[in-house]
């Protein structure tokens, strides 16, 4: 997901003047909003900066991925990988497509339609950017909802969790995204350019009617919804681990698993990151529709404009973060920086080194178990 990366106050001044952007004038013809902007108020060199570093950074997530899951024998572990690499892909055909997109409308002669009269591009942007949005949400939650189970009830875990069925889930969540991203092709919702007219998006300004509001409150309440369990089931899991390790060191018991932990660790930072990004363009989206709707926006135009800009720029980064989670929170990357931070060449002692032992006993057990 990518939008404009550069906004200022001539860019408003410009949008304020009394130009011909949404007036017909007799025998001439209507101007697209794009053209009335001042071309040195907005750069695709930001955005293009954006889309490159993002896509190497889901690629390098990819890389990594496809070794940890070519060598991984653990089914709960197996599981996860797939839908870790889910992820990391939608992350990274969300920045190739809208992407390019975005770039395509800085091409002078390619800006697009009409601010109120949105073309196919406009159209296909708005809703790649509602699908790549809930897509990433959706998927954390599921990972999340996995991890509880695969924690709290480990063997309604096996019974139920496979290969087969990740895969499904998987396939069920991009048909979820995409049936509420085409929506507004079926006349509920509306899809328009949104300032500074480089980005399309669902329509939460000027003139709002129900079916918008009925679309953005949809959109906003999956999204958080999404956020809201994932948060509940990494706080179960988190305190669940939490637990077997003091029962451990009780008992001398060694019941909580090292994958367990790395897992856990790395869903905790996706559903910080989808937090921290994504929150405010679903709760600016909800605030912007709901004065539109209500009458009440008045001169705080500009004002929910800059919000909503912002919201979506936060949202972009959170496709650039989600590989880099994975990639820093593995259990060799901690590995190292416990090495550096405490001078120790070994880990003897260390909770790496116990998670390690611990994982390597309980293998030793059940192929015992098998024999």
């Amino acid at each position: 997901m990518l939008v404009s990366h550069c906004c200022n106050s001539s860019a408003l001044d410009a949008d304020k003047a009394p130009s011909n952007q949404t007036l017909r004038m007799p025998g001439m013809a209507p101007v697209p909003c794009m053209e009335n902007l001042n071309t040195t108020t907005t750069s695709p060199t930001a955005a293009g900066l954006s889309m490159t570093l993002g896509i190497v950074s889901n690629i390098i997530a990819l890389i990594i991925l496809a070794k940890a899951y070519a060598r991984m024998r653990r089914r709960s572990k197996a599981t996860f990988l797939l839908f870790a690499s889910s992820l990391v892909t939608t992350d990274l055909a969300g920045h190739v497509i809208p992407g390019t997109l975005v770039l395509r409308l800085y091409t002078p002669g390619n800006a697009g339609g009409l601010c109120n009269q949105p073309d196919g591009t406009c159209h296909f942007l708005g809703g790649s950017m509602v699908f790549f949005g809930l897509c990433p949400l959706f998927l954390g939650c599921v990972m999340a909802v996995e991890r509880c189970m695969g924690v709290t009830q480990p063997l309604l875990h096996a019974r139920m969790v496979c290969t087969a069925h990740t895969k499904m889930v998987v396939v069920m969540i991009w048909l979820l995204a995409l049936s509420v991203a085409l929506l507004p092709f079926f006349h509920l919702g509306t899809y328009t350019y949104q300032f500074p007219w480089t980005w399309c998006f669902i329509k939460v300004l000027d003139n709002t009617s129900i079916t918008d509001l009925i679309f953005v409150l949809l959109f906003s309440g999956l999204g958080l919804a999404a956020l809201a369990v994932a948060l509940v089931c990494n706080t179960i899991s988190g305190v669940t681990l939490v637990i077997a390790r003091l029962r451990k060191k009780k008992c001398q018991r060694r019941s909580a698993k090292s994958h367990d932990i790395e897992m856990v660790v790395q869903l905790v930072g996706i559903m910080v990151t989808s937090c921290i990004c994504w929150s405010p363009l679903l709760i600016f989206g909800l605030m912007s529709v709901i004065r539109s709707y209500s009458g009440s926006m008045e001169d705080d135009l500009d004002t929910y404009r800059t919000l909503m800009v912002t919201g979506v720029r936060l949202a972009s980064w959170n496709q650039i973060l989600d590989p880099w989670v994975y990639i820093l929170l593995r259990r060799a990357v901690l590995r190292k920086i416990y090495r550096i931070t405490t001078g120790r060449s070994d880990l003897r002692g260390s909770t790496f080194r116990r998670w390690e032992i611990s994982s390597f006993q309980n293998s030793i057990k059940r192929a015992l178990n098998r024999n």
